[in-house]
């Protein structure tokens, strides 16, 4: 169904054009005089105006098409004016910059004449795609104009059959068409798409064709704008007849643009051209792309384990104490935020379609129109104009891990944190946020185990790199449906082993979890302002932070119990036997722990200090001396214990116990209650 709509979408951009077939694209000029421009030109969007994603530095803006019509002939054989065409955005265009020329901004960024390779009717669309080169070298600085690829008005041979010729199109120099047939009747096609006999003399002779002519010129990026130099405009003549200019590949710094909330932001184009023809522009303004936030700030969110609703808002609660193994912390949901926030590397359109070169098809994916014609080896890297370097992805950043923590996530989208979809997979865990696709596929991480959920379902899953308590997990689309809001969700599992007398986990402290599109400036392959600039190194596509989404994934709290001892006394020969017992070890299951406690006494001669015990196995008993631990004291005693279920016992008496003793319970000082007087006291 995606790929049948997407083909729906297709057909509409060619029936759009349909108007252009009919009056022939391209056609040549009938006549043989002189001439001066065109009579009229005017812009339109290319199809449709798309959305572009508020985070994004290299979103695609849509195409921008320039029809011109009427005008005067241009003589056989001479030389066809040229005008430069500049487009100016609202924000920097940020198209990828291919320096395999001698030009240094010279960029993906096309502009192509009569949209050749569209399959429309009229000799500009059965043209081939043409780069406009002189020598074998892009001239992106100058186009056809001198010292680029000149053209001339000149003629070729039709399909029609043998002998037929087509008068009035354009071919390449450097010199102009020569006269090889000085006498005799020719016959050769009209703009209507008939044929007429014309007679050859030296006075008047027939001119062969030249070097096809080139119809790709690449633009040339300076901060907001683009400039296409030396374009050829060569006016047909027969009424009806038109020349398109389309301008695509512009990729726009969309994040630069406020994006609306009810109503979105706008990437608005000016359109100027100057040079040697005239080339009057109506409407010379329009928009190319309205921004909104890519990533659903309501949908984008942290998920229960069974992703049958929203985790705790200060994410899952543990103990320091207790060990976990593959423990589930929950579900990261992304969802976009309008139907074409996610997509593939390159379209999923039908095979023959995959190479994204045909003339304003909307593709909906990464990449632009694709021209094969224009490359630049960069790191290692293949950067072909048009050509993303991959898929829409998304990133979790994990932060204020502790040490001795360790994170997996799926890599796979999943239903649940034990069930993987049985639909078509939609998104795989790659190694890096800029990794680039090779062979056309994303450069998965590597499984390293399984999470064994319900029903013996097996989700695959790997760890999450970690360094400096930061770790970072990164999916790449593989399957998107522009005809619906994509939801897609990844699980996360913890283990540790707890240990509470060194401190680990770290405790109290929470993990939380950023989440947003990928690659961005915090992934430190480029800064915010080299990322909101056109680059000839940079990958394609970049986000901004500006717009990320944190939520708290998972809490640590120290596990310890207090014993209040309500009397202890060190004076007038008396003196208090103190007793800490750590009883973990019991048959209940719960997890032996070991730690330390803190004696805190408040009273008379309290000592300025708390004391620490030695670490308490779990099982045993520490006992002390009031007249060891607090010589002289009388008042209470507040014993903190860095494991679960500490008792106390105290026994007062006078020397030898000859007179007076007695014992007591300590008192255990619910959580709660402790945690309103440290609130009280902080």
């Amino acid at each position: 169904m995606p790929e049948f709509r997407k083909l729906i979408l297709a057909l509409a951009i060619i029936a759009l054009f349909a108007g252009f077939a009919s009056a022939q694209v391209g056609s040549p000029a009938a006549g043989a005089a002189g001439g001066q421009g065109f009579a009229n030109c005017s812009t339109t969007n290319g199809a449709v105006t798309p959305t572009l994603r508020a985070e994004g530095y290299t979103e695609l803006a849509g195409d921008i098409v320039i029809v011109c019509t009427g005008g005067a002939p241009l003589a056989l054989g001479s030389p066809i004016p040229t005008a430069n065409i500049t487009i100016f955005l609202n924000t920097a265009v940020t198209s990828r910059l291919l320096q395999a020329t001698t030009v240094g901004n010279a960029s993906e960024a096309l502009l192509l004449i009569d949209e050749p390779g569209s399959g429309l009717a009229g000799y500009g669309p059965a043209q081939s795609q043409l780069l406009c080169q002189a020598g074998g070298v892009a001239t992106p600085s100058v186009g056809a104009g001198s010292g680029g690829c000149t053209q001339f008005v000149g003629e070729t041979t039709g399909t029609a059959g043998a002998g037929v010729i087509t008068q009035g199109v354009p071919v390449q120099g450097p010199n102009a068409p020569t006269a090889t047939i000085t006498t005799g009747s020719q016959t050769v096609s009209t703009a209507g798409g008939g044929t007429t006999v014309i007679t050859c003399t030296v006075a008047a002779p027939c001119f062969s064709s030249g070097t096809a002519a080139a119809n790709v010129f690449q633009g040339v990026v300076s901060g907001n704008a683009v400039t296409f130099f030396g374009i050829p405009v060569m006016p047909p003549s027969t009424a009806g007849d038109s020349r398109v200019f389309r301008i695509t590949n512009i990729r726009a710094n969309a994040n630069g643009v406020t994006a609306g909330g009810p109503t979105p932001g706008s990437v608005v184009a000016s359109i100027s051209a100057s040079g040697s023809s005239s080339l009057v522009i109506t409407n010379s303004t329009l928009t190319v792309g309205f921004v909104q936030q890519g990533l659903s700030a309501s949908g984008t969110l942290l998920k229960n384990g069974s992703n049958s609703g929203n985790a705790s808002g200060s994410g899952t609660a543990f103990n320091q104490c207790s060990s976990v193994s593959t423990g589930n912390l929950g579900i990261l949901q992304f969802q976009e935020n309008f139907g074409t926030a996610f997509k593939t590397r390159l379209s999923s359109l039908p095979s023959n379609q995959t190479t994204q070169n045909v003339p304003g098809t909307i593709y909906n994916s990464e990449s632009g129109f694709i021209f094969n014609g224009i490359s630049n080896g960069v790191n290692g890297a293949n950067y072909v104009a048009g050509q993303a370097d991959y898929g829409t992805r998304l990133k979790a950043t994990f932060t204020n891990i502790p040490s001795g923590v360790t994170l997996f996530v799926s890599t796979r989208d999943v239903s649940n944190n034990y069930l993987t979809p049985t639909a078509p997979m939609q998104a795989v865990l790659v190694v890096s946020e800029g990794a680039i696709d090779a062979n056309g596929l994303p450069p998965a991480a590597t499984q390293t185990s399984t999470f064994s959920g319900q029903s013996g379902q097996l989700v695959p899953i790997a760890p999450v790199p970690i360094s400096n308590g930061t770790g970072t997990a990164v999916w790449e689309i593989v399957s998107t449906n522009p005809a619906q809001i994509d939801t897609v969700a990844f699980s996360v599992y913890i283990n540790y082993s707890a240990s509470p007398a060194t401190n680990t986990p770290a405790a109290p402290s929470t993990i939380s979890v950023t989440m947003s599109f990928a690659p961005t400036p915090s992934g430190g392959l480029f800064t915010s302002t080299s990322g909101a600039a056109a680059s000839s190194t940079l990958t394609i596509p970049r986000f901004s932070d500006s717009l990320d989404i944190t939520k708290s994934l998972a809490n640590f709290s120290i596990c310890t119990t207090a014993l209040l001892y309500p009397y202890v006394i060190n004076v007038n020969g008396f003196d208090t036997g103190l007793a800490i017992a750590n009883t973990t070890t019991d048959p209940f299951g719960t997890t032996a722990q070991v730690g330390t406690c803190q004696l805190n006494f408040y009273g008379t001669t309290a000592p300025a200090a708390a004391f620490v015990t030695p670490s308490v196995a779990t099982g045993t008993v520490y006992a002390n001396l009031a007249s060891t631990l607090a010589p002289g004291f009388a008042g209470y005693m507040i014993a903190v214990c860095n494991f679960q279920f500490a008792h106390g016992f105290a026994f007062v008496s006078d020397v030898g116990a000859r007179n007076l003793a007695m014992g007591y319970l300590a008192l255990i000082i619910p959580s709660s209650s402790r945690s309103a007087a440290e609130a009280l006291n902080n």
